[in-house]
């Protein structure tokens, strides 16, 4: 029976992981996106997505819940995990290490970035450009942001290559590793957009380069 919850577990974890957060950290990189455009693009985008139908219940539980469970269950998984690494330094095995260690990392710097956007917004801040920008302000924030943009970016696209693998999408080792090349190459689309808009935000010439 506990066998039999835990795999509901993992496959709901893996679920999640993609559907709705993975589709929710695209869209999110995608907003901030449009501050490379510049402030007013970035603050009309920010302002269309604060007034979509049914926001709240949205943000609830198509973000929030989804997220929390994913958080709390990927943190245990993290340390059930039997890292192997040290003996086995396959390609395969420092994914599954840095996934853990990027899932960690994340839970922190999520919660960090919550608390700064959309706790202040409910004490009655706006999030806009000169919010974000105020933020990049301080050159340890950047670093941290740069570093919170690169774990989230890998963890998404390496653990999609786990959901294609555990929900039997990709079953041979071609297909894997084909698999692997896709992932490789969204988690470098991503990034780039993620620290565009991070560079948009401290300064909007670096955006262009």
């Amino acid at each position: 029976m506990s066998g039999n919850r835990e795999y509901f577990n993992r496959k709901l974890h893996s679920l999640l992981g993609v559907i709705p957060i993975g589709i929710f950290l695209i869209q999110h990189f995608v907003i901030n996106h449009f501050a490379t455009r510049g402030a007013s693009a970035f603050n009309q985008a920010a302002h269309f997505m604060e007034n979509l139908p049914f926001r709240y219940f949205l943000e609830i539980f198509v973000i929030f819940v989804p997220l929390l469970y994913h958080a709390i269950y990927g943190v245990y998984i993290a340390f059930q995990a039997k890292n192997n690494t040290s003996h086995y330094g396959y390609f395969r095995n420092w994914m599954f290490r840095i996934q853990r260690w990027s899932g960690v990392f994340l839970l922190i710097w999520i919660t960090w970035h919550v608390w700064e956007t959309r706790i202040q917004a409910a004490l009655g801040a706006e999030v806009n450009f000169d919010m974000m920008a105020n933020i990049f302000s301080n050159p340890f924030m950047i670093a941290f942001y740069i570093v919170g943009v690169l774990a989230a970016t890998f963890h998404f696209a390496n653990g999609l290559w786990s959901f294609a693998v555990s929900w039997g999408i990709t079953v041979t080792p071609r297909s894997q590793k084909i698999a692997t090349y896709v992932t490789m190459g969204i988690f470098f689309a991503l990034t780039f957009v993620g620290i565009r808009a991070i560079l948009a935000f401290v300064n909007p010439d670096l955006a262009n380069i």
